[in-house]
């Protein structure tokens, strides 16, 4: 443990760490990003946000706090934009966190845009990289999230290497092999590995975070929560693939919190995984859904379509089983979930029935 913290850590310590530090978020306006940019706000930090350009300036999940915050306009494939950020940075004084989130982070949509993907997710990280070293930024921390996606299936080849709990269920930590199953997937494994190359090799205190099958309010709705959760408001019937993959669920506040632990007091050149520590079904994770809604009055009974064929991932791709072990966060700063899974999906259902036109155009059932 850090001597100059107590343990669990607070929201107080926080502050005393963060009090007009600077910090650069990259893909601040998206659905991770938009959670972690308020919560630095809140605990009193100077926020720099990169995000993507668009014709319209629009910033979809941050404009709320607009006024708040130093947005800077730029692709993470333009390593031009990325500098001129981060030199903007360098004047702001003291030695800043970085936050690199920004990705494309659809694990479907990376077979039908897989040269998107993976320009974003590692041309990207390794422009943001070269480029703290090409304008001589002095960084605190760099935080490169990476994803549970990488975990991918077990290897049997390796199945000792894996950690199973006394009724044989798939434990995943920072020691278990990565096995990826898609474009997405390994992009991310390749993000994880340039991260922790310019550690050994430039110094840089780079982290890794892994955080499992976030959800939570405005993620985008062609995720399975969302998906789940927008057909019940609109529809009788509800129409879902496959459904016996198992996931664990991380409400996206609990998530912010672990970013910002893991980059305060994280150890340069390591990984550090979080989640909520349990696994269910997607089926089950539907029947909790649907009873959430009925009480609170959304909707009544739907009737539930599975076609087990109709699945986003091609071929066998399908990452069957996915739960973390977050014993080294934990073990760090005292991180665990504050967010029961009712909890967080009621916060989560009650934001999709509240802003209809935000999430409506986007769907795709």
């Amino acid at each position: 443990m850090n001597p100059e913290m107590t343990y669990p850590v607070t929201d107080q310590q926080l502050h005393e760490k963060l009090k007009s530090q600077p910090v650069l978020i990259t893909g601040a306006d998206g659905f991770v990003g938009s959670h972690l940019t308020e919560k630095l706000l809140e605990l009193g930090a100077h926020v720099h946000v990169l995000v993507r350009p668009t014709s319209s300036g629009m910033l979809h999940n941050i404009g709320h706090i607009r006024t708040k915050i130093v947005t800077h306009r730029g692709d993470l494939t333009d390593k031009q934009a990325i500098s001129v950020a981060l030199k903007a940075l360098k004047t702001d004084g003291g030695k800043p966190y970085i936050f690199h989130l920004g990705a494309q982070a659809h694990v479907g949509e990376s077979w039908d845009r897989p040269y998107e993907t993976l320009a974003t997710n590692v041309l990207g990280t390794i422009n943001l990289l070269q480029s703290v070293v090409d304008v001589g930024l002095q960084v605190e921390r760099i935080d490169v999230a990476g994803s549970s996606e990488e975990y991918g299936n077990i290897r049997e080849d390796v199945r000792q290497l894996y950690k199973f709990d006394e009724k044989g269920g798939l434990i995943l930590d920072e020691t278990s092999p990565l096995n990826p199953q898609s474009v997405y997937a390994t992009s991310k494994v390749a993000a994880d590995f340039l991260t922790r190359n310019y550690f050994k090799s430039y110094g840089l205190p780079t982290i890794v975070t892994r955080m499992f099958n976030n959800y939570g309010p405005r993620q985008n709705p062609r995720f399975i929560t969302g998906t789940i959760i927008t057909q019940a408001l609109c529809r009788d019937v509800v129409n879902l693939g496959f459904v016996d993959s198992k996931r664990d669920f991380c409400f996206v506040k609990d998530g912010a919190r672990g970013h910002i632990h893991v980059t305060l007091y994280g150890n340069p050149g390591e990984t550090y995984v979080y989640g909520y520590g349990q696994n269910v079904t997607i089926l089950e994770w539907y029947n909790m859904i649907i009873e959430i809604g009925r009480e609170e009055g959304l909707w009544k009974e739907k009737e539930l379509k599975i076609n087990q064929e109709n699945r986003s991932r091609l071929g066998n791709s399908e990452v069957m089983e996915l739960r973390v072990g977050y014993d080294k966060i934990n073990k760090l700063t005292g991180w665990k979930p504050e967010f029961s899974w009712r909890d967080g999906l009621r916060e989560t259902i009650r934001w999709f029935c509240d802003n209809r036109p935000v999430w409506i155009g986007r769907v795709d059932w």
